[in-house]
């Protein structure tokens, strides 16, 4: 049986369609929580293997434009990307790493943050529902850093990947971390497109930090309760559905200070729940756009924001200031002033 080697992992993976493939040895995660620790998961661990595909710039337009959605969703968010997109190339390398004899764990990226209070199933272990977090997992695998706005940035695509891992028990050569601040230029781009205001500007000194070996990663401490309302459809300056729906809804997502947990807890239920059908509302749903969106996406998460600051407005930056390798014909991503529908009063880029 040939050794199996980190160049010969990336190879199979890239050969496969994958775009971006990075290694860290376990040690890497030592300041890692128990319950977000891929040991917790996978005890005799002795490497992470973090994948990247890319989000296609178009897959953005239609959002950017104010005049079509299912493509982000579908093609660059959960219906296919997140679902098929990348786990066939990633099962795929899962069974070359087997057929050299070693495990592999495929991984797929849930959210850290809904992880219920329940008891270890085994003395001495955590409880279920480990979750690795993807984004710190890829920066210990060198593939790029943390933004500002708490998405991850690569050389290559700048925000636009998403992320999954395998976690084996053989023991790969690690690739060196990229250097902190190398990547994200603290430009507050982020802050100035993020509507919901959920991006604390670098002047609040509102930050999070984690270290990995010798290196430290810092980004802003983001809302995550105006985020996940200002993404999955709370916002009405981003969301005609809600227009469609619900005529008069109001809401200054920049004023709440909802937790995430909640935010979504109002987010979902307004957006897919059934409703009694009327002349009024001859679907049943409370707001039907974001229903068929969610259906389009398969049973996971649906996009309404389209990332405005943390993605679109970062990489129209990078791009244009040659901070990304991928680079267009067609120049900036952002060609004119940006559509905002009318709620409160509410600064814009």
């Amino acid at each position: 049986m040939a050794e199996l080697t980190a160049q010969a992992v990336k190879d199979f993976a890239l050969a496969r369609g994958l775009d971006l493939v990075g290694i860290a040895n376990i040690e890497r995660f030592a300041g890692a929580p128990r319950r977000m620790h891929p040991a917790s998961i996978m005890p005799r661990a002795k490497s992470v293997i973090v994948v990247a595909r890319r989000i296609l710039r178009g897959n953005w337009r239609g959002i950017e434009e104010g005049t079509y959605w299912p493509t982000y969703t579908y093609f660059g968010y959960h219906g296919l990307l997140n679902t098929l997109f990348i786990p066939m190339p990633m099962y795929d390398l899962a069974c070359f790493i087997e057929d050299h004899g070693w495990e592999a764990v495929p991984y797929y990226p849930g959210v850290p943050e809904r992880q219920p209070p329940e008891q270890p199933l085994r003395p001495g272990t955590v409880a279920p529902e480990v979750h690795l977090a993807i984004r710190i997992a890829a920066m210990a695998a060198g593939l790029g850093e943390m933004g500002w706005a708490k998405v991850f940035i690569t050389k290559k695509f700048g925000p636009r990947v998403r992320l999954h891992a395998i976690f084996t028990d053989a023991e790969l050569q690690p690739d060196p971390l990229v250097e902190p601040g190398s990547l994200c230029d603290r430009c507050m781009a982020c802050v100035r497109g993020c509507t919901p205001g959920a991006i604390p500007h670098l002047r609040e000194g509102k930050t999070v930090s984690v270290s990995i070996e010798d290196k430290t990663y810092t980004w802003g401490d983001v809302h995550m309760g105006r985020c996940t309302l200002g993404y999955h459809g709370g916002d009405p300056m981003l969301s005609p559905f809600i227009h469609q729906s619900l005529p008069g809804y109001r809401c200054n997502v920049a004023e709440q200070d909802l937790s995430e947990n909640n935010a979504y807890k109002m987010c979902w239920p307004m957006s897919i729940d059934r409703w009694t059908p009327s002349d009024e509302d001859p679907s049943g749903y409370r707001i039907e756009g974001h229903a068929m969106l969610k259906e389009w996406g398969g049973d996971g998460s649906y996009g309404i924001g389209g990332s405005r600051g943390c993605m679109r407005s970062c990489f129209d930056h990078l791009e244009a200031r040659g901070r990304c390798d991928q680079t267009f014909e067609n120049g900036r991503f952002i060609k004119r002033e940006r559509w905002l529908l009318p709620d409160t009063v509410r600064k814009s880029e």
